[in-house]
């Protein structure tokens, strides 16, 4: 009785899910955007005032930038298998 409430339910509202699926896209992909910039602008604040370990701040600026993308990406596709 309950589970065909939950599905009636369920039915009703798919385009609820579309509207939160696409809002989802984007905040994620916003969010990588600011995640990225910061990164990045730390980064550079880093290799300004050290500029001789600016290969390492590098290395790490990139590997965090890429967990960050891999993230998002991650989300923007659950959000494209719920459309």
């Amino acid at each position: 009785m309950l589970l065909t409430v939950l599905l009636q339910a369920a039915a009703g509202a798919a385009g609820l899910g579309k509207l939160g699926a696409g809002i989802g896209a984007g905040l994620a992909a916003i969010g990588a955007g600011i995640g990225i910039g910061q990164i990045g602008g730390s980064a550079m604040d880093g290799i300004a005032r050290q500029p001789e370990i600016a290969g390492d701040i590098r290395m790490n600026m990139i590997i965090a930038a890429a967990l960050v993308e891999g993230v998002a990406l991650f989300a923007v596709v659950v959000c494209g298998f719920i459309l």
